[in-house]
């Protein structure tokens, strides 16, 4: 009852890749997000200018630093149980936001494959050069599946969905818990919007657990999550003449038990005049101040399940680890 003809996936993305390049002014837009960041209090910069080339890599890093247990948890839940997912879902195109490398999608993909669930592949992620790594990780391993690399953000996916036929919506590495609650909410909606009944969204949350778990993962011995969050502000040094002496920022991350969230900021140890050149602004950082880099908030399924029903998302199945450290929560879009 699931099948469908299957859509051409080339020409809705090359739609979507010409109206981003007739867009997109990423300078421009990477000046005035800085410029409001640094404006309001507490000052905050948007996380996802983290992900330039050299972040991605960076990020790369910190999914295999031993204390990360996010990345190869949830792989390992994928190797072990997307073959029920595929079950549960029937034929699917899917759309994976956030994708990176694809190198955990992979797991995914071939057991969809293997059920003939499969209509096509599409990854969206903001990073160019993390894309073309996981087109060449695709194509080596299932060159078979239509799959295509969309270098957008995920406004322009929503508007892709409907175009699809039958869509599953993937969202991995708990990102999710990277979106302030209004974003958050903003996001379920776009989700649920662009979704039609029936169809699904799989999405990776980390789970509320031990503080000392948790901040070991954002404070990794070698610090690559230090450097991560460094290269923010040496990006801003290069596209936006910022003039930000690095040496002067200190990654600094902890847990906020009440409000189950890693908070992860940098704190100048030094004054700095912090230029915005397109904008032709400057602020004044004073030593000891700091700016929200990320925020990386943990969930319970109960909490989570009960968050997503008023948007028409009704939890389906629930894959865990044997620990319940992080979860793969299948939604299906329910209500109207």
């Amino acid at each position: 009852m699931f099948e469908q003809p299957s859509p051409d996936l080339a020409s809705v993305i090359g739609a979507i890749h010409r109206r981003q390049a007739e867009q997109d002014d990423g300078i421009a837009r990477f000046a005035r997000d800085v410029h409001a960041g640094l404006s309001s209090r507490p000052r905050v910069l948007d996380s996802k200018y983290l992900y330039d080339s050299r972040g991605s890599e960076l990020f790369e890093q910190i999914c295999v630093q031993p204390e990360y247990y996010p990345t190869r948890t949830e792989a390992a839940i994928l190797r072990k149980r997307s073959g029920e997912i595929a079950q549960q879902t029937g034929p699917v195109t899917v759309v994976e936001l956030g994708a990176g490398t694809s190198a955990k999608t992979e797991h995914l993909l071939r057991a969809y494959h293997s059920a003939d669930c499969l209509h096509g592949y599409v990854a969206v992620d903001v990073s160019d050069s993390a894309l073309r790594k996981g087109r060449e990780t695709i194509h080596a391993a299932l060159p078979e599946v239509d799959s295509h690399m969309l270098c957008a953000t995920y406004d322009a996916a929503f508007s892709a969905v409907g175009q699809l036929g039958r869509t599953m919506l993937v969202f991995l590495g708990s990102t999710i818990g990277n979106f302030p609650p209004e974003a958050m909410d903003e996001f379920f909606s776009q989700v649920a919007e662009s979704l039609g009944r029936g169809e699904f969204f799989l999405l990776g949350v980390d789970l509320h657990k031990e503080t000392t778990v948790l901040e070991a993962a954002y404070n990794d011995a070698k610090g690559v999550t230090a450097a991560f969050t460094l290269n923010l502000f040496a990006r801003m040094n290069r596209e936006l003449g910022a003039d930000i002496d690095l040496s002067a920022v200190q990654h600094r991350a902890h847990y906020n038990v009440e409000r189950r969230q890693i908070e992860i900021c940098a704190e100048f140890t030094r004054p700095q005049a912090v230029h915005v050149q397109p904008l032709g602004v400057v602020h004044g950082i004073a030593a000891g101040e700091r700016i929200w880099t990320e925020v990386s908030r943990k969930f319970t399924i109960e909490q989570l399940s009960l968050h997503v029903a008023p948007f028409g998302l009704t939890t389906r199945r629930v894959f865990s680890d044997d620990s319940d450290r992080y979860a793969l929560v299948l939604f299906e879009r329910t209500l109207p």
